[in-house]
């Protein structure tokens, strides 16, 4: 597994874009992206909880029922929810894009992002289109991360290459997320392309079982979107044997994905409304998987936890109570917890009680922008990781007026 550059470019037969159409009010923000292979290539895709979903989903869910796409079109400002025409608005992002591309508009991937409720016109995306079409190349990778950004401050991707069967692969992805990110799904849009060949099948399993454990462990602020989803299109350019069941191809595109998943994740997190710094949490010592789940995502969620981490407090009973109203099945009076930075690690917690340690050297390790809170149980052989971020006063400023 070799990490490399290009994004959802990465892999052989992909081309994106992504431009201004005037969608957003500022001309300096792109607002429309769009990912197109150049061949039909098995789909998949994930969506969020939220009983209120964005058009763009329903849509979507229509279009890849067969397992097959060709196209993805993207626009950010505007989330395409809540809205009476927004199923046809979203079609007619499906139809425009496929128009141009002499595809079918059965197989256009549609999603949105950006503000609830409000209606979303659709003159300017008919009259960008072209330009974002034509704008299509094997390098504009960055231009469709960046046009998928809302309040994030750093465009997202990733790609790593890999081989199956003695064929060289390829996958990269690219995701939006910052606000509204909070476990089974979250404000956020991740895309993911590849060059391998599996079956619509087999690529539905590796996406549904991949983001228990990665997207789905995810949280910036507690509160679960509208307009989530997790799409992956793979072509089969590679020249692969096609992957259709279980086996050694299929765990090494499950690595491969699982690669790309996690560096996203880590990405979104770090990158949460306001945050300053990257919370990781690892939880062994579980005397099950759901009991280590349960545990790491109440501690990433706590607001005390996260306000703590803001101000570099090792206050370490904060952690503590999270664990207690987590609802997990934990014997409290094993648990150990421990800091951990690039500045080093400093154990705060021992059998559910205090233990003596340097305030000033808690504080230097927590002062870093990346923070692993680790955590046994010692109660079985069990772990997870749940990603999260610190708390801070411009969460509260960027949410404050995000409409107006």
């Amino acid at each position: 597994m070799k990490m490399i550059n290009g994004g959802v470019c990465a892999a052989k037969g992909f081309k994106a874009n992504g431009i201004h159409c005037g969608i957003r009010k500022s001309q300096t923000k792109r607002d429309l992206a769009l990912i197109f292979s150049d061949v039909p290539a098995s789909a998949a895709a994930v969506y969020t909880t939220n009983l209120v979903k964005g058009a763009p989903i329903a849509v979507t869910k229509e279009h890849i029922a067969d397992g097959i796409a060709q196209a993805l079109i993207c626009n950010s400002g505007n989330a395409n929810t809540c809205n009476a025409n927004g199923i046809e608005i979203a079609e007619q992002m499906s139809q425009l894009a496929a128009l141009k591309l002499g595809i079918g508009a059965e197989d256009v991937i549609v999603a949105s992002t950006g503000v609830i409720g409000q209606p979303l016109d659709i003159e300017p995306i008919a009259n960008g289109i072209d330009e974002l079409a034509d704008g299509l190349s094997c390098d504009g990778n960055d231009f469709a991360a960046e046009a998928i950004m809302t309040t994030d401050t750093k465009k997202k991707e990733v790609a790593v290459e890999f081989e199956i069967g003695g064929q060289t692969c390829h996958m990269g992805g690219m995701a939006k997320g910052s606000g509204m990110i909070h476990p089974n799904m979250a404000t956020m849009l991740v895309f993911i392309t590849t060059d391998a060949a599996i079956s619509p099948k087999m690529l539905q399993k590796a996406l549904s079982t991949d983001i228990q454990d990665t997207f789905n462990m995810t949280s910036v602020d507690g509160d679960t979107s509208t307009n989530d989803m997790v799409s992956i299109m793979a072509n089969g350019l590679a020249g692969n044997e096609e992957i259709t069941d279980d086996g050694e191809s299929f765990a090494v595109f499950m690595k491969a994905l699982n690669t790309i998943t996690v560096h996203l994740c880590r990405m979104i997190a770090g990158d949460g409304e306001g945050a300053t710094k990257l919370l990781e949490c690892k939880v062994a010592g579980a005397k099950d998987i759901q009991t280590a789940k349960i545990t790491a995502k109440s501690v990433i969620c706590s607001s005390l936890v996260k306000a703590a981490m803001f101000g570099a407090d090792a206050n370490w009973g904060r952690i503590l109570c999270a664990i207690g109203y987590s609802g997990a099945d934990v014997d409290v009076n094993k648990v150990d917890v421990v800091f951990q930075s690039k500045a080093g690690e400093i154990s705060v917690c021992e059998n559910g009680a205090s233990v003596d340690f340097s305030e000033e050297k808690a504080k230097q390790i927590l002062l870093e922008d990346e923070i692993d809170i680790l955590i046994n149980l010692n109660d079985g052989d069990a772990q997870a990781t749940a990603w999260g971020c610190d708390l801070t006063y411009d969460y509260v400023k960027i949410n404050g007026d995000y409409r107006t």
